[in-house]
């Protein structure tokens, strides 16, 4: 994948979609979340057109307030998950970054919760609101627990879609890095409509 990755929500869809595209203009994966699903079930596709998945992610319980979702290939083998940390998410988004055997390889932080905290009320501001997108950009960053910071995804400013764009700030072996990505695209579903 050549970073930078654009990712980009597509707004008035019934179902949450997202298109991840590399700095070259190609197509990294296709996202679309199933609706009316007791848990959540996320499916990531290679295009738009679905005819490949690449993997799913799955929620381990129906309420998502302190859930795991974990990772899937194509195959069915785990490769890891990504867990919303409750009470410590209400003020400052906090998800943890494990593999397969469960072991806690990161943590996305949100760098700057007052911009989250002033998108989020000034989008609902009329008129205002509208262009709420170009004023405040929050940016998480996955952190390893020895300090690195392995990834940073950044809000940009939009109107007609959600954007965010997401760089890699250290080389990872393949795994890693889809399950970094996997990791940022869970949380950004389960964020976008928090600033």
């Amino acid at each position: 994948m050549n970073y930078p990755l654009d990712v980009r929500f597509k707004i008035l869809a019934l179902a949450p979609q997202i298109h991840v595209i590399d700095a070259t203009g190609e197509t990294v994966c296709y996202v679309k979340q199933k609706l009316f699903k007791l848990k959540e079930l996320v499916n990531v596709f290679e295009d738009p057109s679905r005819q490949k998945k690449l993997c799913e992610i799955k929620a381990d319980r129906i309420i998502d307030w302190s859930a795991s979702y974990h990772f899937y290939d194509a195959n069915g083998e785990s490769f890891g998950s990504v867990k919303r940390r409750g009470l410590r998410s209400m003020w400052k988004a906090h998800y943890e970054v494990y593999d397969e055997q469960e072991s806690h390889q990161g943590t996305i932080t949100e760098e700057n919760p007052m911009a989250k905290i002033a998108d989020a009320m000034l989008s609902e501001v009329p008129l205002l609101g509208a262009f709420s997108g170009y004023f405040f950009h929050p940016k998480y960053v996955l952190t390893t627990p020895h300090g690195q910071d392995i990834f940073r995804a950044t809000k940009r400013p939009s109107m007609f879609e959600s954007k965010y764009v997401i760089d890699k700030l250290v080389e990872l072996d393949p795994v890693e890095e889809l399950r970094g990505l996997m990791a940022y695209l869970m949380m950004l579903l389960l964020e976008r409509t928090r600033g």
